[in-house]
């Protein structure tokens, strides 16, 4: 066998065979504990989920070594699978964000929603921060626990714009547009804004923070007035938070498991099951595993294409 037929059989395990394994494997356990299968390996189970970094509207990113942002399409998958477990009563959300899209934010809120409609119970444990699109999901759980020096609130809503136009003539760079109304290029950096479309994203502002007060009002079960009063962007801390109600208790994210493990019913030790995870090198390699199959596919057609380049250069490991 030639070092080529060597180096091709390696690059066909590491990137197809090992993936398509551990894919069958997980496929296997997911299969066992949908619908609360009598082979699963334990029923004392709750769940656990995580949000870290801005919230996103899409799946999320991922930096070279790790996850770096919360996507809502990842993260309202993820509750919708656990939404459908019959195995699985109760869960605990870590959140540890800043806040980032709201329509991000209002997806992950609707679905703790439809999760609770279901007779399930979540808990929300805040990490280091849970404020603004953080707190926005929180306040859809059946109950918030922080730590004393979380930071937390900031109800509000930002919509952030550059006027660079004195720099631009400084170093002489021209900006036009064609456009086929006034308004399409509103906020653009080229120009001031006019007191006229700065009115129109005030009023744009103003509805997606009325949104904002309505769900936290529901959520927590607050008179919105008084949601609103306290909904000035301020940041408050975990103890803060819970004289004004935003947040029921003091506590770890071991003390939110074990108050998930009460609601599921559960006495004595459970295991944590927990949904998704960061994503690294093997990842950016072999991609989402929720892939489509022609995604798959492209993925494969490049790392082949990567192999062959590999072995014309001659720059590859040294197999003796």
């Amino acid at each position: 066998m030639n070092r080529n037929t060597v180096v091709i059989l390696v690059l066909v395990c590491v990137f197809i065979v090992i993936p398509a394994l551990l894919a069958g494997v997980a496929g296997v356990v997911m299969l066992l504990r949908d619908g609360g299968s009598p082979f699963s390996l334990s029923k004392n189970e709750v769940a656990l989920f995580r949000i870290e970094g801005v919230i996103t509207s899409d799946r999320g990113s991922s930096g070279f070594m790790g996850g770096s942002s919360a996507g809502a399409e990842r993260i309202v998958d993820e509750l919708e699978s656990f939404r459908k477990d019959k195995s699985l009563k109760s869960a605990v959300i870590r959140i540890n964000s800043p806040g980032g899209s709201a329509a991000g934010s209002q997806e992950i809120y609707q679905e703790i929603q439809k999760v609770r409609r279901e007779g399930k119970k979540v808990t929300i444990s805040m990490g280091d921060v849970a404020a603004s699109g953080g707190y926005y999901v929180a306040a859809a759980a059946d109950r918030i626990l922080a730590d004393q020096a979380t930071l937390t609130g900031s109800i509000g809503v930002i919509l952030s714009t550059s006027d660079m136009h004195e720099l631009y003539d400084k170093i002489g760079v021209k900006m036009g547009a064609v456009k086929t109304g006034p308004y399409k290029d509103i906020g653009s950096s080229s120009r001031p804004m006019t007191n006229e479309e700065k009115q129109i994203l005030q009023v744009l502002v103003n509805d997606v923070y009325d949104q904002f007060i309505v769900d936290v009002s529901h959520g927590r079960k607050i008179p919105a007035a008084d949601v609103r009063k306290m909904a000035d962007g301020r940041v408050f801390t975990g103890r803060q938070a819970v004289k004004l109600k935003l947040v029921d208790k003091i506590g770890s994210l071991q003390d939110a498991l074990k108050a998930a493990a009460g609601d599921a019913g559960i006495m004595g030790d459970f295991d944590v099951v927990e949904y998704g995870r960061d994503k690294g090198v093997f990842d950016m390699l072999v991609g989402d595993s929720q892939a489509s199959l022609p995604e798959w596919l492209k993925r494969m057609d490049a790392l082949s294409r990567l192999a062959q380049t590999l072995l014309a250069d001659g720059r590859y490991p040294q197999l003796r």
